[in-house]
């Protein structure tokens, strides 16, 4: 990120058997030239393996840049008004944050990855909870994997929602199942907010977030490096 903007971006996977020299060769592989403008790293991992790695490779291989690694403790600023505010992933208290400073009102966040996350920040900024449902591609995969004459298909907008093949049906399935999931939930969560619905921002995040977004009424805005800004403000706040 520069000024608060994201300039580049990548998407690898989350393997925990990577050694810290690996996420090393990783990471610079993919910065090539920019790595000597790196002036500051900010990292959260809900795998903790993989933080303990990335701890690894700041301490070794980026020695004299300034690090924040989110974690209970770090200052993010974003009251958590949960049962045990430790337990909630790092990931969503980023997203909470950045759709704080970004949003007025309250606001409900749709994270579609691994899983499906939904995040409620109150107006006054404070993550009050929400909801996790199994994610989209695991959801495929799992009837894929338990269903006899099911298979994995691409995740796209099939003709109707009535479908007329198997791979069709899949797809419908998928996608307008999870678009009446996301609509159902936000609407009982916005009631038991008890404030009115044109009163709540709706986001969507997340790298599945562009195969449902137009299919969701109650969507207010898309935003898919919401995570990262969240990440780029907790920097900011302790460096």
């Amino acid at each position: 990120m520069r000024s608060g903007d994201v300039v580049a971006h990548w998407r690898v996977s989350t393997d925990d058997r990577r050694t810290s020299d690996e996420w090393a060769v990783l990471v610079r592989g993919l910065l090539a030239e920019s790595v000597a403008e790196i002036t500051g790293i900010a990292v959260c991992s809900t795998v903790p393996s993989v933080l303990h790695e990335w701890r690894e490779m700041l301490a070794s291989h980026f020695p004299g840049v300034k690090s924040v690694v989110v974690e209970p403790g770090v200052r993010t600023g974003v009251p958590v008004l949960m049962d045990n505010p430790r337990e909630v992933g790092a990931d969503r208290i980023l997203n909470a944050l950045a759709a704080a400073h970004h949003y007025e009102g309250p606001t409900i966040v749709v994270d579609f990855g691994t899983a499906t996350t939904y995040d409620v920040v109150t107006a006054a900024g404070q993550y009050v909870g929400g909801a996790i449902a199994p994610g989209i591609e695991i959801s495929l995969e799992a009837l894929g994997r338990r269903g006899a004459q099911l298979r994995k298909v691409e995740l796209l907008r099939p003709r109707s929602v009535i479908a007329k093949n198997t791979v069709e049906a899949l797809q419908s399935g998928m996608l307008f199942g999870f678009a009446a999931q996301v609509e159902g939930l936000v609407a009982r969560m916005v009631r038991e907010l008890g404030v009115a619905v044109d009163e709540v921002n709706v986001v969507a995040t997340g790298h599945l977030a562009p195969l449902v977004y137009d299919e969701v009424a109650c969507f207010t805005d898309h935003r898919p490096r919401l995570t990262l800004e969240g990440l780029a403000l907790v920097f900011a706040r302790n460096s």
